[in-house]
């Protein structure tokens, strides 16, 4: 392990591969811990133990599991559905060892509007998961329905008040949005239970199709897009406010599904490396590959 990045963290969805080979790459770049999705454990040809295997085998921690999508908010048959479909993942998440499970703002549009009732969902959520040593961390997608900010989401957490349910933290949502980075410093770093950094190559993505498709195929790793200023500007305001928890490379890329894995884990090291050395030791704002031109 490599003491600089020890901090960092990738996720599996950003290589091709198999599990091992992705888990494999990681630890050779230097990296700890790998943040899961539940598509490496059911998809694996050793079924879901033998995933879980394969993670502990590696000696990679896991930072946390993905994720449970459009939960809050519905009622009825739905409500129950998904009750059965968190409490699935939940397990999974606590057979791999993660203590964060991942969960995003709904963009259903059976959910409720009402903030109060999102919160009691996510209550409900946190309190299945305390048994296991889960928490639950709430994101608020740049494409959710009511809750595509971390300042929405903040609140909806806010007033479910559960020591369990905090937030995640995901930069290209703030930057797709165009949230102020001012209101980081409103957080309780102590309920900022993981945060995802990644950036991309154009400065807008006005509307909602563009944030979907531009955050499922071309995320690049800090310091590749065109945002490097302000995700050190994020990125130290989380350090004033006293936030330590961890940060993965949560990076969809189509490219980066046809490079070598080994190619992929050096340009995150690369960019944990910056991350690390340049914006939190030094304050630089801007990677030198960037100043550089490459």
């Amino acid at each position: 392990m490599n003491a600089q990045i020890a901090g960092f963290g990738m996720d599996t969805i950003t290589m091709a591969g198999t599990l091992e080979a992705k888990l494999a790459a990681m630890k050779e770049a230097g990296f700890s811990q790998v943040m899961l999705m539940a598509k490496d454990l059911v998809t694996h040809p050793a079924g879901v133990e033998g995933a879980v295997q394969a993670v502990k085998n590696s000696g990679l921690r896991p930072t946390g599991f993905q994720v449970l999508r459009d939960f809050e908010g519905l009622s009825g048959h739905l409500h129950d559905y998904k009750i059965d479909i968190a409490k699935s993942m939940l397990q999974m998440c606590a057979a791999t060892g993660s203590q964060v499970l991942l969960v995003c703002s709904s963009t259903s549009r059976h959910a409720t509007c009402d903030l109060d009732a999102l919160a009691r969902d996510l209550k409900k959520l946190a309190m299945l998961a305390i048994p296991l040593g889960i928490k639950i961390a709430y994101e608020g997608l740049s494409w959710g329905r009511h809750v595509n900010e971390f300042t929405t989401a903040w609140d909806v957490v806010c007033r479910a008040d559960c020591p369990n349910l905090g937030l995640g933290l995901d930069s290209f949502h703030i930057f797709a949005t165009g949230t102020a980075l001012d209101a980081i410093d409103e957080l309780d770093p102590t309920k900022i239970f993981l945060t995802q950094l990644s950036d991309f190559m154009w400065n807008e993505t006005p509307t909602f199709e563009d944030r979907m498709t531009t955050a499922r195929t071309f995320r690049v790793f800090p310091g590749e897009g065109v945002h490097s200023a302000q995700l050190a500007d994020l990125v130290l305001r989380l350090e004033r406010i006293g936030y330590r928890g961890d940060y993965s490379f949560e990076v969809f890329n189509d490219d980066y599904q046809q490079l070598p894995l080994a190619t992929v884990a050096e340009r995150a090291r690369r960019s944990a490396l910056w991350l690390h050395d340049d914006v939190l030791h030094r304050a630089a704002p801007l990677p030198d590959w960037t100043r550089q031109g490459v």
